[in-house]
């Protein structure tokens, strides 16, 4: 099965957690194919042509990003609304039947911002209904969403809490590699 992973960080060079996550992704997946869209689009003028043909090789997709307004940052959902256009990812002649996708993300608030109970921003599962609602448009077969909370920016000046966000990460990053390996064995 060949992975494709696409980073939706619209500034990796700023982050602790997403760039530990695909670091730690890298080491796992030496044959996958990781795409950063910070680097390869600086300018944000995304090669619908190379990114359509990316999704057409590979059999699971894994989105990795940080959670923005309680949905996808700027530069992903740019590539999002370029790339999955209507009769290549979706429509009658959708080319994405029997490909995988996960979701991965980030968040900067702790766990209990998302309970859905009082003082929480909100419930993330219900947060979450546009990855598979978006999966069944385009004929994805969504496997699930994976998540970290708590490893926002308020600590970046402290050298022991950024270590314990790449600490964070790893462990987290284990799990979703333990989930991409039960996917593709």
């Amino acid at each position: 099965m060949k992975t494709l992973i696409i980073s939706g960080h619209p500034d990796l060079s700023t982050s602790v957690a997403n760039q530990t996550i695909l670091d730690e992704l890298e080491k796992a997946f030496p044959d996958a194919e990781i795409r950063k869209l910070d680097q390869l689009y600086p300018t944000a003028n995304i090669d619908v042509d190379a990114e359509q043909k990316a999704l057409l090789e590979a059999d699971l997709i894994v989105w990795q990003f940080p959670f923005w307004w309680y949905s996808l940052p700027w530069l992903m959902k740019k590539w999002l609304d370029e790339v999955f256009l209507h009769g290549f990812a979706h429509g009658s002649t959708g080319k994405f039947g029997g490909k995988k996708l996960i979701v991965s993300f980030t968040t900067g608030a702790p766990a209990e911002a998302y309970t859905g109970g009082e003082g929480s921003i909100g419930d993330i599962n219900k947060m979450l209904e546009m990855f598979p609602a978006t999966a069944t448009l385009c004929g994805l077969d969504y496997q699930g969403a994976l998540y970290i909370h708590g490893v926002g920016y308020t600590t970046r000046d402290d050298e022991q809490a950024i270590e314990a966000q790449k600490q964070a990460a790893r462990e987290y990053a284990e799990k979703l590699i333990d989930r991409i390996q039960g996917i593709t064995a």
